[in-house]
């Protein structure tokens, strides 16, 4: 949950950067041997740890974004009083839009950030995060009209509606997944992530 916070509004590069920043700041420092030689790795933080953390502190973690360490903060605070239960929200059996709407309940967790949480997270494959990307290739590869439009709470849940008119809506992520490698690695020729 915490690296899809981190994810808001920036490329993997810096997502990256902000969960290695995390590790090193807030996780365990682990010495692991490979090929004969000494690795040093750090563990991603517990809720404990990161429910713990000064706020000023934690944005040198977050791209100097004050808010994004405070909703971090305040997600593992979540999690430890049970307002944010895994358990429950990784229950087949939960409707989407249930699971999205609980999430969404969090600051810093949008419809986009719940989906790739439910997505990537849960193993929810009817989970379809929608960004510029995926507006992109739904607009050039299925005319979608929707997809034209600004990326508003209405129109995120409208194009996401008619994207499962054409992909599976049980596998609508994990397909939509798919298509956006395709476009960015062949239509707009973006190599890494």
């Amino acid at each position: 949950m915490v690296s899809f916070i981190c994810a808001q509004g920036i490329g993997m590069h810096l997502i990256r950067k902000q969960v290695s920043m995390l590790s090193i700041g807030y996780g365990k420092k682990v010495s692991v041997s490979v090929s004969g030689k000494e690795v040093i790795l750090y563990t991603f933080p517990t809720p404990e740890q990161l429910a713990e953390a000064d706020p000023i502190a934690l944005t040198l973690c977050t791209n100097n974004n004050r808010i994004r360490a405070i909703n971090i903060i305040l997600a593992a605070k979540g999690v430890l009083e049970g307002r944010i239960n895994f358990d429950y929200l990784a229950n087949r059996e939960l409707p989407l839009s249930e699971l999205r709407n609980e999430l969404c309940k969090n600051p810093g967790i949008g419809f986009k950030i719940a989906d790739c949480i439910a997505l990537f997270g849960l193993a929810r494959f009817d989970a379809f995060p929608i960004d510029t990307h995926v507006k992109q290739y739904l607009a050039k590869w299925f005319n979608s009209t929707i997809a034209l439009r600004s990326l508003t709470p209405v129109s995120y849940l409208a194009l996401d509606a008619e994207a499962r008119t054409f992909l599976n809506p049980e596998l609508a992520g994990y397909a939509g997944h798919i298509l956006f490698h395709c476009w960015r690695s062949e239509i707009k020729k973006l190599r890494f992530f």
